[in-house]
């Protein structure tokens, strides 16, 4: 993979049980000398779960990526007229983002982030992580699917008894994803293994 030089928008957004492994690719993909900006929604950056406290997780994203992290939609505003982002992964997507993408809603900073860097018809990597995947949410990750520069890192159902509308991304394919997306390609298969 060649990532070294590349400047990826890393967006979080609020599937916090997900967040371990959201940071965990963050630090692979400086490890392969790619250039993070890192972004979080209000409620990624503010909001403390049983799977640890806001202000540590939003300080350990900065420290992997060496900057503050973009938390307002002002902020995220000038990331495309700067062009300061060769492809956005969103690490983790909810379900709740992938709606609002796919309907361009532009509400927090994480959706600003990924419009903004979408003027200049660049890549966008999507993590999807969702308990309402497979209900409610279907329709708009149809919609994505079928949208030009969206790209998803493979997905599977990730309790298919216990949560059977639950899909989460395969986040060690990411970096995989993001090296596709840069070539216009989606990575495959899109139905991961288990």
């Amino acid at each position: 993979m060649k990532l070294a030089g590349v400047r990826i928008g890393f967006v979080m957004t609020g599937s916090f049980c997900t967040f371990a492994q959201a940071l965990s690719q963050a630090e692979y993909l400086r490890s392969l000398g790619a250039e993070l900006i890192p972004v979080m929604s209000e409620h990624a950056a503010q909001i403390s779960t049983r799977f640890g406290e806001a202000s540590k997780q939003r300080e350990q994203l900065e420290r992997i990526c060496g900057r503050k992290a973009i938390l307002t939609i002002e902020e995220a505003e000038p990331i495309g007229p700067k062009s300061m982002t060769d492809i956005m992964a969103v690490v983790p997507c909810t379900s709740n983002t992938a709606a609002k993408l796919a309907l361009s809603i532009t509400d927090t900073a994480a959706t600003m982030a990924v419009k903004s860097h979408l003027r200049s018809g660049r890549p966008v990597v999507l993590a999807i992580a969702s308990n309402d995947s497979l209900a409610g949410s279907m329709k708009h990750l149809g919609a994505l699917a079928n949208m030009k520069h969206y790209y998803f890192v493979p997905l599977r159902q990730d309790d298919a008894v216990k949560k059977p509308t639950s899909l989460v991304a395969d986040f060690s394919l990411t970096a995989q994803t993001i090296a596709a997306a840069l070539e216009g390609r989606q990575f495959q298969p899109v139905l991961a293994k288990e």
